[in-house]
């Protein structure tokens, strides 16, 4: 303990001094002892009294003297000289340990405060110095400001006593049987410190079997945080908690909104019409009459064509008009894919689990070419690096079969290639297969009705216009009709049965013309050309229209080549190119990939910079907004999308 000293007294002085009579001036000589310092001479001023004696005059009073112009000085400096303050550091805590000694005695008490049967004394001052609540009572002209008992409705008495205790010592005992009270009642008396506290409480003891509790509770005393916690908790965690007895005993309107939920962590939209199921049957009879208005939340269109087909013999579904629509539509959606565009809304926009994740392959970045694969979590909006490849490998075609992520073709920097690796997202192993029987960079490549394509691109002496086929059954290549033209830097996908070459380069310009290859035909048919000329674009499928994004005008070599931030739309119906909302960046050799309902711009070229920004287009709205960027700027990069991992 440290021990504070004041200003030295005259018992602590030893003084000498002179008598000079009345009037004169006396020169006292004092020594004051002390750790900090020595003061050899303390000038005073000093009165005497007509008897000869001596004293120092009071500082209040030195100014009504009428003293000689040569005292003015020694006055001066006594006045500066004789101040001092010192600061006890245990000061607050004797008082707040007195101040507890007053309550645990009911010393002092100027009023009691009810909850129950209890009665509690408590000091105005204390309360108020720790709650806004009774700050904003005891301060304010209301009734309660003056009278002696004040009444606590809907506060548990325990933990009112408890936070009273805290009001006087700051500490606070928290258990899982009276967190509940003791947030409730922090709440009522805005005690911010303790409702912090609390919901961090809480938020540890979060499990499938509580974590709906916690949610309702937090959102009934407004804590923010925690309902945002433990509703996350719920939606990651939803497989757990619709086993766990509080889901089936959830309310209707809290049941509509998990359902409503994109968020939710489900393998697919079978599980949710599972749990909607189960949640009916905890109470048939009462619960029967909301199925309707909660099956419109769960997404019918997403569900299997089988089983959608199995629905028909449920005798809930079957006994009610207004699920049997909601059941027709959703048969709908599978049996006419041409009308697919127009009925797109909220019942057919995949939760973000369902999705399945999207991959960034390789590219060109700043330095010699980019090896790493990023994966994006759509759910936590996040890239992530996953793998890398086996070697440098650029302008290489990328494909999805059997949830397993093919790479074909390429140049390494000294020679284009014809080799295919595959790598398995689950095992993250990689694995060779046989050769193209033609080396291809610049080529795309796509899955069509179980066969993979490689088209087009540049064998390191022509642009190319073969198109080779991967048989998986038979684990070889074969070629398949030629293109009408040569094409390398093409843009290919595939829709409606259909494998689309979009644009490209056949070594004099980019190009507009655009051809779409039947597998059961075996021909390239001429489609309706692009607006623009470009090559290095990214090409993809979304509702039923195909998407032609960035790119470039001309040849690299051309120094007058410029980069695109155009996107249109092919509509198949009208075999006619419409342009729709602009990137909010040029991209050339962006990799373009559709998750969930969504088309992505990752990466690419804008004529001075490898680009790590990604942006997502909504096709309702026609609109671009940016998401979580690369972990690295790469152009070229390829772009799939893996439904199960």
């Amino acid at each position: 303990m440290q021990r504070f000293t004041g200003i030295p007294t005259m018992r602590r002085r030893k003084m000498l001094c002179r008598y000079r009579g009345v009037g004169d001036r006396v020169e006292p000589k004092a020594v004051v002892h002390g750790p900090e310092r020595r003061v050899e001479k303390l000038p005073t001023l000093l009165a005497l009294s007509m008897e000869g004696t001596w004293e120092p005059v009071p500082r209040a009073s030195a100014s009504r003297h009428s003293l000689p112009a040569r005292l003015a000085p020694a006055m001066e400096v006594a006045t500066s000289s004789s101040e001092e303050s010192f600061q006890a550091l245990n000061h607050a805590e004797q008082m707040a340990r007195r101040m507890e000694g007053y309550l645990r005695h009911k010393q002092l008490c100027d009023v009691v405060l009810l909850a129950g049967d209890r009665r509690i004394p408590a000091h105005r001052l204390v309360l108020s110095s720790v709650s806004d609540y009774f700050a904003a009572m005891f301060t304010s002209d209301v009734r309660e400001a003056k009278q002696e008992e004040v009444k606590l409705e809907g506060v548990e008495p325990t933990a009112l006593w408890a936070l009273v205790q805290y009001a006087y010592t700051g500490r606070l005992d928290l258990r899982e049987d009276t967190i509940e009270g003791l947030l409730a009642a922090a709440c009522l008396l805005q005690l911010s410190p303790v409702v912090e506290a609390c919901c961090g409480f809480l938020m540890k003891q979060l499990h499938p079997s509580n974590c709906l509790g916690i949610r309702s509770f937090a959102d009934a005393q407004g804590c923010t945080d925690l309902h945002k916690v433990a509703h996350n908790y719920t939606m990651e965690n939803f497989l757990e908690v619709m086993r766990n007895q509080e889901f089936l005993l959830l309310p209707t309107e809290a049941v509509a909104d998990l359902f409503a939920s994109e968020e939710m962590n489900v393998p697919g939209e079978e599980t949710v019409f599972q749990a909607l199921m189960a949640w009916v049957m905890h109470e048939v009879e009462t619960r029967r009459h909301v199925l309707p208005g909660l099956l419109a939340h769960v997404r019918l269109p997403l569900l299997s064509p089988q089983f959608l087909g199995d629905l028909e013999s449920n005798p809930l579904l079957c006994d009610d008009v207004e699920c049997q629509r909601l059941l027709l539509q959703a048969m709908k959606y599978h049996l006419l894919p041409e009308r697919r565009p127009a009925m797109q809304g909220a019942s057919t926009r995949p939760r973000k689990s369902t999705v399945g994740t999207m991959f960034a392959v390789g590219g060109m970045d700043a330095t010699k070419g980019a090896t790493s694969i990023e994966r994006y979590d759509l759910r936590t909006n996040t890239w992530t690096q996953v793998a890398m490849l086996s070697g440098r490998r650029l302008q290489f075609g990328v494909a999805v079969l059997d949830d397993k992520v093919y790479v074909v073709g390429g140049r390494d920097g000294l020679k284009t290639l014809n080799t295919v690796e595959c790598y398995n997202p689950r095992t993250h192993t990689w694995s060779v297969l046989p050769p193209m029987s033609t080396h291809r960079h610049g080529l795309g490549v796509a899955v069509l009705e179980g066969p993979m394509y490689a088209v087009g691109g540049h064998d390191g002496w022509s642009y190319l216009n073969t198109v080779e086929r991967w048989d998986p059954q038979a684990r070889q290549w074969n070629y398949v009709a030629n293109m009408s033209n040569p094409r390398s830097t093409v843009g290919v996908a595939v829709l409606n049965g259909k494998l689309y070459a979009v644009g490209g380069r056949d070594g004099s310009s980019c190009l507009r013309s655009v051809e779409c290859f039947d597998p059961h035909t075996n021909k390239w048919t001429a489609c309706a050309p692009m607006c623009k000329r470009r090559g290095g674009v990214g090409v993809s499928a979304c509702n039923g229209f195909l998407y032609a994004v960035g790119g470039h005008d001309t040849p690299a070599s051309n120094h007058c080549s410029r980069i695109s931030d155009c996107v249109e739309r092919f509509d198949p119906k009208t075999d006619a190119w419409t342009a729709v909302a602009p990137l909010s960046v040029s991209r050339d050799a962006v990799g373009v990939g559709l998750l969930g309902d969504r088309l992505y711009a990752v990466g690419g070229y804008d004529g001075q910079t490898y680009l790590n920004t990604v942006e997502a287009y909504d096709p309702v709205a026609n609109e671009w907004t940016q998401v979580a960027p690369l972990c690295l700027g790469r152009a070229g990069a390829c772009v799939v999308t893996v439904r199960v991992i």
